[in-house]
């Protein structure tokens, strides 16, 4: 009688462990040339589909909270010596400095503190940082890339928003040509033709993928 308690005990552990397993959550990589509709995407799928537990990773900055920004919120407020030391105990996913000590990254360790909470983190990167962080954690994550049905529809696009000049416009587009040709190295192509039906398409594959 005791050996059967202990057998059933240590089979109920393993059980605990492949749900504790399965609650970990997982991570989507969304990215997209400038104007391929990411973000109409991405919000969406937050806003509309709360099942799929998806959240931004909370990034850090070595800039000043601006308005009502807080700490742990927006971001992690760091000084840039702060964030310079993090960089050499190499504790970033990843990071980039834009100017001259103005600092922004994702920490490995915020990542993971989200996965255990049970969220699926979503990373909106450029397509750099999206084959990179791909790299890192491999088939725990997905990575979406949004991809325009053309460079003139996305001429179309950028000029019809009336936000840029036609020399922004043309160093944009310049940019989305380049960013282009990492498409194929993304598990996963979404051609923003039609906006409905991209959000369908890239929902069903966040489904099928979370479902694994």
């Amino acid at each position: 009688m005791h050996c059967n308690q202990l057998n059933y005990r240590m089979v109920y552990n393993d059980n605990e462990l492949h749900e504790l397993k399965a609650m970990k959550g997982k991570m989507l990589i969304v990215s997209a040339p400038s104007g391929s509709g990411k973000s109409t995407i991405v919000n969406w799928l937050m806003q509309e589909h709360p099942e799929l537990r998806l959240y931004f990773s909370i990034s850090c900055t070595s800039r000043a909270p601006r308005g009502t920004e807080q700490n742990g919120v927006e971001y992690f407020f760091l000084t840039p010596e702060e964030f310079k030391e993090k960089i050499q105990n190499n504790e970033f996913l990843e990071y980039e400095e834009v100017y001259q000590d103005r600092f922004y990254g994702t920490l490995k360790a915020q990542v993971e503190r989200q996965r255990e909470a049970g969220q699926n983190v979503v990373f909106d990167v450029d397509v750099k940082g999206g084959v990179n962080i791909k790299r890192y954690y491999g088939d725990e994550a997905l990575s979406l890339f949004i991809q325009p049905p053309s460079v003139e529809e996305l001429r179309r696009r950028l000029t019809g928003r009336g936000t840029d000049t036609p020399e922004a416009i043309e160093e944009r587009l310049a940019k989305a040509e380049y960013e282009l040709t990492f498409a194929s190295q993304f598990d996963r192509v979404v051609v923003n033709n039609d906006l409905e039906t991209a959000k369908q398409e890239a929902l069903q594959i966040i489904n099928d993928f979370l479902k694994e």
